[in-house]
């Protein structure tokens, strides 16, 4: 019964580690395109919000939950699917911490917009550019993290 509540965790916090994410990211990827700055500064705060709700609860969780899993199925660090879902995982991580400072730097530049009602300055697209990026890295990791909890048989050559 341990092992099924930990799975039940472990499965509960990668919905709300990707949901979230992918929630968070499609709102202010529409807010952004719609180029209106005090729409932006209003979604880019809940998005600063969230993260550190959600995302920064749940991406501590997860390899927690996931040692947890394995020590309970006897299972090895050098098994495959488990060694490189750590990998995609700490490239994941690699991509959001950077995420998260350019967050901050969106929300601020995005407020001074709105305060003065002018447009969204050319920083903000920069750091918004690098923020899609990294996203999108992330999400390609998380996808695959994914597929190798599904496929755990999988076999990699190497």
């Amino acid at each position: 019964m341990e092992y099924v509540i930990a799975k039940w965790l472990h499965v509960l916090s990668s919905t709300m580690l990707f949901g979230t994410g992918i929630g968070s990211a499609f709102y202010l990827l529409l807010a952004t395109l719609g180029r209106d700055s005090a729409k932006v500064a209003t979604v880019s705060r809940y998005v600063v919000i969230t993260d550190w709700m959600f995302t920064a609860t749940t991406a501590v969780f997860q390899p927690l939950s996931g040692f947890w899993m394995m020590s309970l199925a006897g299972l090895s660090w050098s098994t495959p699917w488990i060694a490189w879902s750590l990998a995609l995982y700490v490239l994941a991580l690699a991509c959001w911490l950077p995420v998260v400072w350019i967050q901050l730097r969106l929300r601020e530049l995005s407020a001074q917009a709105a305060a003065s009602s002018s447009r969204l300055p050319p920083a903000y697209w920069r750091f918004f550019g690098w923020w899609v990026a990294l996203g999108v890295v992330a999400f390609v990791a998380f996808l695959a993290i994914f597929w190798l909890m599904v496929a755990k048989q999988v076999r990699f050559a190497g």
